[in-house]
């Protein structure tokens, strides 16, 4: 095995110090990585649609997932109730996944949400105020206006998280450089509004993922937990997720630093089973909205793909259904085993949906 095949394997994994707080917890789960399933998208006799809640519940608790981070808008009371007895019963957590409020006559929208997701049991939430940068701005002013309405959507936010008692994390959403993220925070220095930290949206932004961590964790609420592989392009690169430790983050190095700012943070797997991003670093567009972003960070993003990249990325087109909810499904799969055999994450032995123990 060759150096870099070794730093881009699991057996790299086993070979890093882990941090000893790390053991015992379970890893959780993001609704984005079923994708294909959730709501009926995609769906088989042999991997029936998720249609609510619940099925994805009853779905994950037999792969030995510990928490469940899902969308909440639309709840009634009473489906808040079935999720939080669910959860209660199989030994879950639950994180709901929340828009923050556009303006002032959606805060009552939102409020009503948070509240009928903390009667499910959810007391940490995740959002996002935006999408990818490169690809939804033209211009610098463009960018500029809607980071304006994302930091009035925090303010209006905030208040409405304290009254409520719960805690939302912002994710680095390919939207906000880790540092703008962080001096937004900052800003509005609460303990009610932190961060969702992803550990590989960010490559999209040529930011170093591991210096992401560095800037985010001080901040960190929850998290989404990915490995991300890579390859060049005529116009830049190829970003695509991958099972942990078939790509090239450092993950033991990045659960130190939740660790150190957040012994209670929960760890959420976001294993998106898709046809790789396409970043156009080298077309002018890209640059639109980054008018000074140095050229150092080009440089070594694109040193770092040359030297680690992929000889395969995960794919999806040309896939027929039944083929594309399988791979999706095994690479959740793949990603718990080795959560739970090289990064020292507790993984209770499957079950079935019944309850009983897999033979």
């Amino acid at each position: 095995m060759t150096r870099r095949a070794f730093l881009t394997s699991a057996a790299a994994l086993a070979a890093l110090p882990l941090p000893a707080a790390l053991r015992g917890k379970r890893m959780g789960i993001v609704i984005h990585s079923y994708g294909k399933r959730w709501q009926g998208k995609y769906s088989s006799l042999k991997f029936p649609p998720f249609e609510h809640a619940l099925d994805v519940l009853d779905h994950v608790r037999g792969l030995g997932v510990g928490a469940l981070q899902i969308m909440v808008n639309g709840w009634t009371a009473e489906l808040a109730a079935k999720v939080r007895a669910t959860c209660e019963s199989y030994g879950m957590q639950l994180e709901g996944s929340i828009t923050l409020p556009k303006n002032e006559k959606d805060v009552v929208r939102f409020e009503n949400e948070l509240r009928i997701a903390k009667e499910a049991g959810a007391t940490i939430f995740r959002s996002a105020t935006g999408g990818r940068r490169y690809e939804l701005f033209s211009s610098l002013e463009e960018f500029k206006h809607f980071k304006a309405s994302a930091f009035k959507s925090m303010q209006l936010a905030e208040p409405v998280a304290r009254r409520q008692r719960v805690r939302i994390g912002i994710e680095n959403h390919k939207d906000f450089h880790a540092a703008e993220l962080a001096e937004m925070l900052g800003r509005l220095s609460s303990p009610h509004l932190g961060a969702c930290v992803d550990t590989g949206n960010s490559i999209a932004l040529l930011e170093d993922p591991m210096r992401v961590v560095e800037t985010l964790a001080p901040f960190a609420v929850t998290t989404h937990i990915k490995d991300m592989a890579v390859q060049e392009t005529p116009t830049g690169f190829l970003l695509s997720e991958v099972p942990l430790g078939e790509g090239i983050l450092d993950l033991p190095r990045m659960f130190a630093l939740f660790e150190k700012h957040n012994p209670q943070i929960t760890y959420h797997l976001e294993m998106i089973t898709r046809d790789p991003l396409d970043i156009p670093c080298l077309k002018p567009g890209y640059w639109a909205t980054f008018p000074d972003k140095p050229g150092t960070e080009l440089a070594r993003t694109l040193t770092m793909v040359h030297e680690r990249k992929a000889a395969k990325l995960p794919k999806i087109s040309g896939l027929s259904t039944e083929a594309a909810l399988e791979y999706e499904e095994a690479n959740i799969v793949k990603c718990l085993e080795v959560a739970g055999d090289k990064l020292g994450f507790n993984l209770p032995a499957p079950t079935k949906p019944n309850g009983k123990d897999e033979k």
